[in-house]
């Protein structure tokens, strides 16, 4: 029998208003000077005041960095630890959406290293080379329900030189406490709602569909794609709704947690244009689902009616799932084609189907993949044609 590695999340505190409790995560992890990193447009909002209060009231001083791209890029996570390094922290608070999640951690994992953040590309056994040792604290606030990059142990950073996401890996990149407060999630605009919760459904769905033996992360995937059906409408068109909010943070998490599995090709045709063409990552996931999806269709047809039955849809059929998504898709005023977002004069097939084949997620795709597969993927995302 083939062998696995199993992970699992971190301490999380959950619920309403918990962001109260910032203060006390800082001194459970011995954090007397935290860096909060998010990026610029959150650093100016009420929401970040407020955690600044929260944390002062306790005496704890705090730096803020917010230095952070929608597609975060290596120099921003340079940036990051020459300031860490200048204002003497020793704790991270990622605060925010993907991007902030992911360059805080990235900036707590790098503030020790001696080897650059490319060397740590999740390859092999390349995270074996990092400085373990001192590695600072990180507390994990997030106020998108997308990424779930606060229970995951990498982050996705994009090399300028090469025009590449990488995603870096070590163990410790995983955040000591995550507070998940609903709270956060109030202010969020409709579109971004819509964005991130199709970004979570597309981790917890090429999870369950990932090949391979991991039935807790199979049934961890089943249950967030459930919350989602339940609450991402309600949370989009009515973002006040504390529950929905609260379930779709949790759906987010529990998608970070269950592609340990694996993920495929909706995120492999994902990451270049996001790279190349600065879409946003559950934008375009939302886009490419239905083409992968009925790409897919001879190698995940079960699950795919499995999943029809625990979320009770009405149609529990193959057909009945892709109905649901692209009706799910149009409700949240989404687009059906990626033409709709890029000319096709921008959208250079060649070089995106080769960066496609490479992205790691490529390879748990449920069918195997060649380049020619991935120039049909985006050719058919253009033209809104799906496959039979």
């Amino acid at each position: 029998m083939e062998k696995f590695n199993w992970n699992y999340p971190t301490t999380m505190w959950i619920g309403e208003n918990r962001i109260k409790d910032l203060s006390l995560a800082c001194k459970n992890l011995g954090i007397n000077k935290p860096l909060l990193v998010t990026d610029n447009a959150l650093s100016k909002t009420k929401i970040i005041t407020y955690a600044l209060k929260i944390l002062k009231k306790q005496n704890i001083l705090v730096e803020i960095f917010s230095n952070v791209v929608g597609n975060p890029t290596g120099k921003n996570v340079s940036d990051g630890v020459d300031f860490f390094k200048k204002k003497k922290c020793d704790g991270i608070i990622a605060f925010g959406g993907g991007s902030g999640l992911d360059v805080g951690k990235a900036i707590a994992f790098m503030s020790c290293q001696k080897l650059s953040l490319w060397d740590f590309e999740d390859v092999g056994d390349n995270w074996t080379k990092a400085n373990s040792k001192e590695i600072a604290p990180i507390i994990a606030v997030p106020t998108t329900a997308g990424t779930g990059s606060e229970t995951g142990r990498a982050s996705v950073i994009l090399n300028e030189n090469t025009g590449v996401k990488k995603i870096i890996f070590h163990p410790k990149f995983l955040p000591s406490i995550v507070i998940l407060d609903p709270t956060l999630t109030i202010e969020l605009p409709p579109k971004i709602t819509a964005a991130t919760g199709m970004d979570a459904l597309a981790h917890n769905l090429e999870a369950y569909c990932a090949p391979g033996y991991h039935p807790m992360a199979d049934g961890i995937a089943l249950e967030g794609m459930k919350l989602i059906n339940q609450s991402l409408l309600t949370a989009f068109k009515d973002g006040s709704n504390i529950q929905a909010r609260m379930n779709m943070l949790t759906a987010a998490s529990m998608g970070s947690t269950a592609f340990q599995k694996g993920l495929g090709a909706i995120h492999s045709l994902s990451h270049p244009v996001n790279a190349l063409n600065n879409i946003h990552h559950g934008l375009s996931n939302a886009i490419f689902m239905p083409y992968v999806l009925t790409f897919n269709k001879d190698s995940i047809e079960s699950k795919i009616i499995n999943i029809c039955k625990y979320l009770e849809l009405k149609e529990q059929s193959f057909e009945g799932f892709i109905n649901w998504i692209l009706d799910l898709r149009k409700k949240l005023n989404l687009p059906h084609k990626l033409s709709e977002v890029i000319k096709s004069e921008d959208l250079d097939v060649e070089k995106l189907s080769k960066m496609a084949l490479d992205d790691p997620s490529t390879s748990t795709n449920p069918k195997k993949m060649s380049i020619d597969h991935m120039k049909d993927l985006y050719e058919h995302s253009m033209s809104g044609k799906l496959f039979k």
